[in-house]
């Protein structure tokens, strides 16, 4: 399930909000610029359906979206135990970044946690099947699908170099693992 954590920035402990109403998740996240939607529709390609074929599922999601975002092209992210480099790619998703546009998830199977940093505030966003996060670019994250992660996802960019991370160089997402290390 979909879950929203908001924590002071220097207090990981503590969370001073938690909800689980995608209603609520996508009204606190909206003032920050994030889009959270939970898209309802087709039937779901099984987990090991290719990348054809879950393109062509979401299609008319997809080039809605396409067209609202001026996004040029999407792609399908598969990571799960059996990934090569595994965990130098979780390693890469840890550390506090931006890019240079938004960064935009639908999550077909699986879940993760996109952590934003702004202000003062940590927002941990547990994104599940069915899920669609835009995070703005410009905006701290950090994204964590955990030790042993089994994630389908949508990857839509308007770049064409797709993802270029820019870290910032902090230690922040140490204190705020979304999964126990």
């Amino acid at each position: 399930m979909s879950t929203l954590t908001i924590y002071q920035d220097t207090v990981p402990e503590t969370p001073v909000l938690q909800t689980q109403d995608p209603a609520d998740i996508a009204s606190h996240l909206r003032p920050l610029g994030v889009r959270f939607e939970r898209w309802q529709g087709p039937e779901i390609p099984p987990r090991s359906a290719d990348a054809e074929t879950v393109l062509a599922t979401y299609r008319p999601f997809l080039d809605k979206l396409m067209g609202e975002t001026g996004a040029g092209s999407a792609d399908v992210m598969r990571v799960d135990p059996a990934t090569p480099g595994l965990e130098a790619l979780r390693a890469k998703f840890l550390s506090e970044h931006t890019h240079s546009e938004d960064e935009v998830r639908f999550f077909v199977h699986g879940s993760g946690h996109f952590i934003l940093h702004v202000a003062d505030k940590i927002y941990d966003v547990e994104c599940t099947q069915t899920d669609l996060i835009s995070v703005p670019e410009g905006t701290k994250h950090w994204f964590d699908a955990g030790p042993e992660p089994d994630v389908v996802a949508l990857r839509i960019f308007t770049h064409k170099e797709g993802w270029v991370a820019n870290y910032t160089g902090t230690d922040l997402a140490n204190r705020f693992m979304a999964y126990d290390q």
